[in-house]
C-alpha cells in the first residue's frame, strides 16, 4: 500500500468501523520507518544495519479501557477487518451509525530539517566513525575498547481521530555514541559521550565529532587513577554537565498521568499543593527545536506543547494522554506516545527540565565547602509510589574548600524525590540538555533531559565506609 493512498477518506471509514459498536474515543495510526545504523568495535565495522518497517494500530476506548490491535498487512480489506476486530470489545449497540469528519491540522511547530540522513553518502557516515575511534585509542595506552554507534532513523506517521483530528508527521533522529574501556592494573573504568536529535546530519557535520570522542576517552582514563569515595551524607554539586536525569527520575514519571491515576506516584492526587521549595519550576516541551524529545503532533493527533508541570513549587498539571484526559476530564497536554504502531500511546515525557535559577554556577561551587561535585551522570531508577531513587555518578570530584579536588568513582546518589525538590538551595543560571532513550511498559521513546546546575545540601553518597 501506497503512502499517498492514505488520506481522511480511508482513515475516516476505519474509524467509523471501530466505533461501529459503541466507545466514547477511536484512533488510527499509520506508521512508516526507516532506521539505519553503523556499529564500530574492535577496530573495524562490525554492523552496518538498515531497513523498514511499517504498519497500523487501530484503537477504541470505551468505559475508561482499550481495545488495541496492530497489523502490517496494509491492504484495504485487512485494515477494516483490524478495525472491526478492535469494535468488537465494545457492545453497546451493534452496527450503531457513527459520523467521523475528519479535518487536516496545520503545524504549531515546525522543524527544519536541512540534510535528510538518507542523503548523505555511506562514506562519509563511516568516515566519522573510524576517526573517532583512532581519536580515541590515541589518548592513552591504556585505552583497550572503543565503540562508535551511528543511527539515523525517518519515520513518517499519518493519525486520525474521532474527535475529527487528521495529521502528519516526518520525524527525523540522528545518533552518534562513543564509549570508551580503560584498564589500568586491573582496575577499569568507562566514558561515554553523546550527541542526537530531532534533525539531519547536520548536526554531525557540525560537531566536532573527534572531541565527542577525546572526552569519553579522557573521562575513562581519568577515572583510573579516582580514589574510591567514602560514602555519608554530604552537599553535592550537580553540574549542568551532568544532564537531567536527577529530574528526570526525580518527580518526571512520577507526573505521568496513568501513574498518578493507578495512585503508584508519590506526587497523586496533590494538583494545586506545594510539592517543592518555591525555586523549583518543571517543565516539559515538545517544542523545542532539535531536541531529541519534540515533535510536532504526539501519537494521538495533539499539538505538541510547552507544558509548565510545577510551577514555583506548586503541581500545576500532570502529563495526559488521551485515555487519562478522559478519566480525569484534563486538558489534552500533547505527551501521548508509542514506540511504534504495534504499541499503544501512553503519557510520556519528551523535554523534561528544571528551569534555571539566577544563581552563578561557580559561585555555587565556590560557597561549598565540601562535598561532591557531579559533573557526569550515569544511569538511574525511582520507585515512583515512594520518590525514592538511586542514581549512578560516571564522573565525579571532591569539593574541597570551595574548589574541585580530586576525582573519585564509585560514587551513587540516593534520595527522596519530594525531599530533594524542598531541599536544593541553589539554582544555576545556566542549563544542560542530555539525551537518552526512556523505557516505561516496554516501550522505549526518544527523550532529552536537563538541569542546571544546582545544590544538595544534604543527600546520601554511596561508596566504601571507612576509608579508600
Amino acid at each position: 500500500m501506497l503512502v499517498d493512498t492514505i488520506n481522511e477518506e480511508l482513515c475516516a471509514d476505519l474509524l467509523k468501523k471501530t466505533l461501529s459498536n459503541g466507545g466514547e474515543y477511536a484512533d488510527v495510526f499509520f506508521e512508516f520507518k526507516k532506521p539505519m545504523s553503523i556499529i564500530l568495535e574492535d577496530n573495524k565495522i562490525e554492523k552496518i544495519l538498515s531497513g523498514s518497517d511499517c504498519g497500523v494500530g487501530i484503537r477504541l476506548i470505551y468505559n475508561g479501557k482499550t481495545s488495541y490491535a496492530y497489523t502490517n498487512e496494509l491492504s484495504k480489506e485487512t485494515l477494516k477487518e483490524t478495525a472491526l476486530s478492535v469494535s468488537k470489545a465494545a457492545k453497546y449497540k451493534i452496527g450503531q451509525e457513527t459520523t467521523v469528519n475528519l479535518m487536516k491540522l496545520r503545524p504549531e511547530t515546525e522543524f527544519n530539517i536541512l540534510k535528510r540522513p538518507e542523503d548523505v553518502p555511506m562514506e562519509i557516515k563511516l568516515q566519522r566513525l573510524l576517526s573517532a575511534n583512532i581519536v580515541a585509542r590515541n589518548i592513552s595506552n591504556k585505552i583497550r575498547q572503543v565503540r562508535v554507534q551511528y543511527a539515523d532513523t525517518t519515520q513518517h506517521v499519518y493519525i486520525a481521530n474521532s474527535t475529527g483530528a487528521y495529521c502528519e508527521d516526518r520525524r527525523v533522529y540522528m545518533l552518534l555514541l562513543v564509549h570508551v574501556i580503560a584498564e589500568d592494573s586491573g582496575v577499569i573504568q568507562t566514558g561515554f559521550e553523546t550527541i542526537g536529535g530531532f534533525t539531519g546530519f547536520e548536526l554531525i557535520e557540525n560537531t566536532d565529532t573527534d572531541a565527542i570522542a577525546t572526552e569519553a576517552a579522557k573521562r575513562a582514563v581519568r577515572m583510573l587513577k579516582a580514589q574510591k569515595i567514602n560514602g555519608g551524607t554530604m552537599p553535592v554539586v550537580i553540574s549542568s554537565a551532568a544532564g537531567g536525569t536527577m529530574i528526570h527520575e526525580a518527580i518526571g514519571h512520577g507526573l505521568e498521568a496513568d501513574l498518578a491515576q493507578q495512585g503508584v506516584s508519590v506526587y497523586a492526587n496533590k494538583l494545586g499543593q506545594q510539592i517543592a521549595s518555591s525555586n523549583i519550576t518543571v517543565i516539559d516541551n515538545g517544542t523545542l527545536a532539535g531536541k531529541r524529545g519534540s515533535y510536532t503532533f504526539d501519537d494521538e493527533a495533539t499539538p505538541s506543547k510547552e507544558n509548565i508541570l510545577v510551577e514555583k513549587g506548586v503541581l500545576i498539571k500532570y502529563m495526559n494522554d488521551r485515555l487519562t484526559s478522559l478519566k480525569d476530564g484534563a486538558p489534552l497536554t500533547g505527551n501521548g506516545r508509542r514506540q511504534s504502531y504495534q504499541n499503544r500511546p501512553i503519557p510520556r515525557m519528551t523535554n523534561t527540565y528544571l528551569a534555571s535559577g539566577n544563581d552563578i554556577p561557580a559561585d555555587i561551587l565556590k560557597s561549598t565547602d565540601s562535598g561532591l561535585f557531579v559533573k557526569k551522570m550515569g544511569g538511574g531508577q525511582v520507585n515512583t509510589l515512594t520518590g525514592d531513587f538511586v542514581f549512578e555518578v560516571q564522573e565525579g570530584f571532591l569539593i574541597e574548600k570551595g574548589a574541585i579536588s580530586v576525582p573519585v568513582r564509585g560514587a551513587t546518589l540516593t534520595g527522596n524525590g519530594p525531599q530533594v525538590l524542598q531541599s536544593i538551595d541553589a539554582i544555576g543560571l545556566d542549563l544542560g540538555f542530555a539525551i537518552g532513550t526512556c523505557g516505561k511498559d516496554g516501550q522505549g521513546v526518544p527523550v532529552t533531559d536537563a538541569l542546571p546546575t544546582i545544590r544538595i545540601p544534604a543527600i546520601v553518597v554511596g561508596g566504601v565506609v571507612g576509608g579508600n
